[in-house]
């Protein structure tokens, strides 16, 4: 009897769980679909690579500062980057080599999965994203990432980006430190699912 109330509660439990996520999985699918990425990868984690990266970092958030703070929908930064996509290859670039390497420099716009990620006061879900991926040599070494639309990486006015750019309900989803738990239960059901697909 006590084997069955046991095994009763933890169906209950499960099915409790599953049901106040899937709403939530609903908002994340909706950010996705809003949300605009920047992702760099370092040639590998020595520290002069990894020193390099932040460095090639801080050139292109310059570089691309004006277009992502104009830019009134992931539609829109997304075109702009499209249409600036060898001028940032070509900014990554210069930098590589006013630090004394040679490494070869890719940026392209790209669909990306992203685990669950914290960046000052917001966290992302784990998901497929749109993003600019720069690669810089083999891109071997650990990714530096940041949210390019809405403005979370450049703007003076993050914040109000976000509210902007994100309805209320997904604003809520990732302004709200506590939902991390429910992220980390959509990425493990999400790595089930890519396993048998």
């Amino acid at each position: 009897m006590l084997k069955r109330f046991i095994t009763a509660a933890c169906v209950a439990f499960a099915l409790a769980v599953i049901y106040s996520v899937i709403p939530f999985q609903a908002n994340c699918s909706a950010i996705y679909n809003d949300v605009f990425r920047l992702h760099i990868l370092a040639n590998s984690d020595s520290e002069s690579d990894q020193a390099l990266k932040l460095k090639v970092r801080d050139k292109v958030l310059e570089t691309t500062k004006e277009l992502f703070n104009s830019a009134e929908s992931k539609e829109q930064a997304e075109r702009l980057v499209s249409e600036n996509l060898q001028t940032i290859a070509n900014t990554a670039y210069r930098e590589v080599l006013n630090n004394g390497s040679t490494y070869k420099v890719t940026a392209q716009i790209t669909k990306m999965y992203f685990t669950t990620r914290r960046y000052k006061n917001y966290t992302l879900p784990s998901g497929m994203y749109d993003a600019l991926r720069i690669t810089i040599g083999s891109g071997k070494g650990h990714n530096w990432w940041c949210v390019m639309y809405p403005s979370l990486c450049v703007s003076p006015q993050p914040d109000e980006d976000a509210k902007r750019a994100l309805d209320q309900n997904e604003y809520e989803v990732v302004h709200d430190e506590h939902t991390e738990y429910k992220f980390k239960i959509i990425e493990f059901f999400e790595k089930i699912r890519s396993f048998f697909t």
